[in-house]
């Protein structure tokens, strides 16, 4: 299945990029998901988006565990987001 990750703030600046598009098995859910980044992403950069504090939402809607997606699903890791 194909779905859609999508990076924000820190996290966009910490992967390079703000989304790519990754294949997943089926069915998959988080476990699976951070497995394909680990193959293409560096441990510094997997530290980050598996941070205590970075949300995740599934179509626009944050999530809790256990994930599991469908074909075509936006993933988002999000930060968290201070202000002044």
């Amino acid at each position: 299945m194909d779905i859609d990750v999508l990076f924000f703030a820190s996290l966009r600046d910490v992967v390079g990029a703000a989304s790519i598009s990754v294949q997943l098995p089926v069915p998959a859910g988080q476990r699976e998901l951070l497995a394909v980044l680990g193959e293409r992403f560096s441990d510094t950069v997997m530290q980050a988006l598996q941070a205590e504090n970075v949300r995740i939402s599934v179509n626009k809607t944050l999530a809790t565990q256990p994930l599991s997606y469908s074909d075509g699903d936006e993933i988002a890791f999000l930060p968290p987001i201070t202000g002044g």
